[in-house]
C-alpha cells in the first residue's frame, strides 16, 4: 500500500513540474539529491555498525539479559499476560536496550523476535493481544538516551553542537513514552 502511495505522489510531482515549465528542476534534484543521500549513508554507516557491534557484543556477553533481569520488574507490570519465564522478555528488554541508544536499526531483529515470540503465546492468531500492542507503542515512543543515528547526522552537516540535541530527546522521548503507554493502559481499562 505504501509503494502505491509514492508512486502516487511521485507521478503528481512529475505531473506538476510538466505543468509548470520546472521538469529540469526535477533532473537536477534527483541527479544531485542522490550523491547527498549516499554522503548520507556513508557518514551515518560507521556510526550504526559500531553500536550494532557493541549490541552484539552486549548480547553475547550476557549483558542484554543482565538488563533484561534488572527490568524484568516493570516489563512483568507492562506485560502481565506475557509468563515470566518467556524469552519475549528478553527480546523486548534488548530492544529497549537498543532503541535507548537511539539505534533502531539494532532494534528491529530483537523487535521481530519479540513480536514472534509475543504470536506464539497469542490465543487469537488473527488479532494483535495487549502484549503485542503494548509493545509496538513502546517500541514506537520509546526513550531515547543517545540519540546515535541523529548525533551523527548532525555531525556529518557541521552542526556547532551536535550533543545539544540529547536532553531535549530525553525529555521528549520520556514524554511520548509515558503518553503512549497511559493511553494503552487507558484503553485496555475500558476494553474491560
Amino acid at each position: 500500500m505504501v509503494n502505491y502511495i509514492w508512486i502516487f505522489l511521485i507521478l503528481i510531482g512529475l505531473f506538476f513540474a510538466l505543468l509548470t515549465g520546472n521538469f529540469d528542476t526535477i533532473n537536477n534534484s534527483i541527479l544531485t539529491n542522490g550523491k547527498k543521500g549516499l554522503d548520507i549513508i556513508i557518514s551515518i554507516f560507521p556510526v550504526i555498525v559500531l553500536w550494532t557491534g557493541i549490541m552484539k557484543i552486549a548480547e553475547d556477553s550476557g549483558l542484554l539479559k543482565k538488563f533484561a533481569k534488572f527490568v524484568e520488574p516493570l516489563l512483568s507490570r507492562l506485560f502481565p499476560s506475557i509468563p515470566k519465564d518467556n524469552p519475549a522478555l528478553g527480546y523486548i528488554a534488548s530492544n529497549i536496550a537498543a532503541n535507548m541508544m537511539g539505534l533502531g536499526s539494532a532494534a528491529t531483529p530483537f523487535g521481530l523476535k519479540a513480536m514472534k515470540e509475543l504470536q506464539d503465546i497469542n490465543s487469537k492468531k488473527d488479532t494483535a493481544s495487549e502484549a503485542m500492542i503494548t509493545f509496538l507503542v513502546l517500541n514506537t515512543a520509546g526513550v531515547t538516551l543517545v540519540p546515535t543515528t541523529v548525533l551523527a547526522l548532525r555531525i556529518a552537516h557541521n552542526s556547532a553542537n551536535p550533543s545539544e540535541i540529547i536532553i531535549p530527546g530525553i525529555i521528549a522521548t520520556f514524554c511520548s513514552s509515558f503518553a503512549g503507554l497511559l493511553l494503552d493502559y487507558i484503553i485496555r481499562r475500558r476494553k474491560r
